[in-house]
């Protein structure tokens, strides 16, 4: 594989390398089944989220995807001309999403929060974002969960103040002479 087209051996890239992919076809390595579901499953439960699901069906959703990749990843290649990981995982994520609305009964009001209940308030459904809306949305959230699965990485492989340092300059935008509060604070015992 060259670089040009995927990872190189040894790459601990944040796009979902060819190698998980390949390792979860095997539904016994655990470990590998382990990191995919850290990687993937908040993303997944945002999105439906940010559909205008309930937390619970939000959970159903995140669970039936992660259940369903695992049933069909075999099928899945990686190849520019058929899409990408991304894009199918997105679809599996959304018709799961379409599932978990066609199961709320009509008047399903009553498991919504109660704000949905008023009656100047939109139907959810109609609140519910459209085939672009929902890539947009999936396209943020798959964002922030690179730069989060990549802050855990790092947090892994550094020394914690040396995170507490690149999180207040790079991520909160201290200037580099600005000391912590918690550092102002510290009283000297003797």
């Amino acid at each position: 594989m060259s670089a040009k087209h995927g990872p190189t051996p040894g790459d601990d890239s944040l796009a979902t390398r060819a190698s998980l992919l390949g390792r979860i076809k095997n539904w016994e390595d655990a470990q590998s089944w382990e990191e995919f579901t850290q990687t993937y499953s908040r993303l997944i439960r945002a999105v439906a989220l940010k559909a205008g699901l309930t937390e619970s069906e939000a959970k159903d959703v995140e669970q039936e995807t992660l259940l369903r990749v695992a049933k069909t990843i075999h099928e899945f290649e990686s190849n520019p001309q058929r899409g990408t990981f991304k894009s199918w995982l997105l679809n599996l994520t959304r018709w799961r999403i379409t599932d978990q609305f066609r199961r709320r009964s009509p008047g399903a009001t009553a498991s919504a929060p109660a704000s949905d209940a008023t009656p100047t308030r939109t139907p959810t459904i109609e609140r519910v974002p459209g085939p672009e809306n929902l890539e947009a949305e999936w396209e943020i959230e798959w964002k922030k969960n690179i730069l989060e699965t990549a802050l855990a990485r790092v947090a892994r492989k550094v020394k914690p103040k040396h995170l507490q340092i690149f999180d207040l300059y790079a991520m909160r935008h201290w200037p580099a002479g600005k000391r912590p509060p918690f550092q102002r604070a510290r009283v000297r015992l003797n």
